[in-house]
């Protein structure tokens, strides 16, 4: 079993690497002339929709865990929302693609070349796969081999976490994720800082996304230290409404048959909804939580018996973005019981004398401490 990066820090490093480290930017995806299917055009699965929406609008919800049955749009959904995402200034040439307003964030390179200013470009919100089978190089970087042995020179290859700063870690199948591929994103996730340590490299670099996990729940659970590393998380299931099932079917279709056509017929709505997001994200700052809300929220989390604090602050901070999203001024009780089951129902406590499901419980909660 090869070594964690925590165990490599202790290694000396190697003699002859006597250069400055080197990151190389990561390869960029291949351009495909295939649009993604449009977030706009995704029919039902308004939980889903909402709470991605929510965790574009304020990435310090948490992310978002979508469960549910095979086949009910969860992939097309976290895809879609790549191409709906409004583009970010970031440094040009930065591997890790750092804000050059926040200093606080920057990356070693670009904070060493601060003072002499630094170029900006606008780029796309990057939305990165980490795919079940990923080694753990692949995931948090290693040493460029090939550089190391021809040229003397410590140079780091970027991997996944350097690519989605500031953007989507997608994790399918994330139940089925391996243990210490789940303990290094539990670090990362929880400091925002990507730490190398092997072969004679140290390097740390800033990794702040929001991470977007789906599975099916027959195929294993999640960990319960990574699940709680989820602000929202929702409950998809197959339509049973012939109406749904035939309006689905027929725009996959209409998508499977002309992609470019389909996506252009869409192309209003998915303007509409980026003005939206934008908007959203300008006014939620000014969102005000009123006293009663507050208390509201944490009458609730009392009532479910919910462990810490974390409940209430994605409670509050999910309502927020959600009233934003609304052009709403001030968050209300009807925010906080449309957002409550995603916020809250993976937060609960089994209860063996209580065979409800959490979001039946989370219901009768709301209408005992809400009414």
């Amino acid at each position: 079993m090869a070594p964690t990066h925590s165990a490599l820090s202790r290694r000396p490093p190697k003699p002859g690497f006597s250069k400055p480290i080197v990151v190389e930017p990561a390869p960029l995806p291949e351009a495909t002339l295939r649009p993604p299917y449009p977030f706009s055009a995704i029919v039902g699965q308004d939980a889903m929709r909402r709470a991605l929406l929510v965790a574009a609008v304020d990435p310090a919800v948490g992310g978002v865990l979508v469960f549910g049955d095979r086949g009910t749009g969860k992939s097309t959904a976290v895809r879609a929302l790549a191409a709906l995402l409004p583009p970010m200034r970031a440094v040009a040439g930065c591997a890790y693609s750092c804000d050059p307003v926040e200093a606080a964030s920057l990356c070693p390179a670009c904070a060493a070349r601060r003072g002499q200013g630094l170029a900006v470009e606008t780029v796309p919100v990057p939305v990165v796969d980490l795919p079940l089978g990923a080694t753990e190089d692949r995931v948090v970087g290693a040493l460029d081999i090939g550089r190391a042995l021809g040229a003397g020179e410590r140079a780091f290859e970027p991997g996944l976490l350097a690519r989605a700063n500031r953007g989507f870690l997608y994790i399918d199948e994330v139940n089925l994720l391996e243990d210490h591929l789940v303990d290094l994103l539990l670090d990362v996730a929880a400091s925002g800082v990507n730490t190398v340590e092997r072969e004679g490299l140290s390097l740390r670099h800033p990794a702040r996304f929001v991470l977007v996990g789906s599975g099916n729940p027959e195929e294993g659970e999640l960990r319960p230290q990574l699940l709680d590393r989820f602000g929202l998380a929702v409950t998809v299931t197959t339509p049973t409404d012939l109406p749904t099932r035939i309006a689905i079917v027929r725009r996959r279709d209409a998508y499977e048959r002309d992609p470019v056509a389909f996506a252009a017929e869409w192309a209003g709505e998915e303007a509409r909804l980026q003005g939206r997001i934008l908007a959203a994200r300008a006014q939620w700052p000014e969102v005000v939580v009123p006293d009663a809300v507050l208390e509201a929220a944490a009458r609730l989390c009392l009532a479910l018996g919910t462990d810490g604090l974390r409940g209430e602050l994605t409670l509050m901070r999910t309502a927020r973005a959600l009233a934003s999203l609304e052009s709403a001024a001030t968050v209300t009780l009807d925010h906080l019981r449309e957002v409550a089951p995603s916020a809250l129902s993976h937060r609960l406590r089994r209860n063996p004398l209580d065979e409800a499901g959490s979001e039946a419980r989370i219901a009768r909660a709301l209408a005992e401490t809400l009414a």
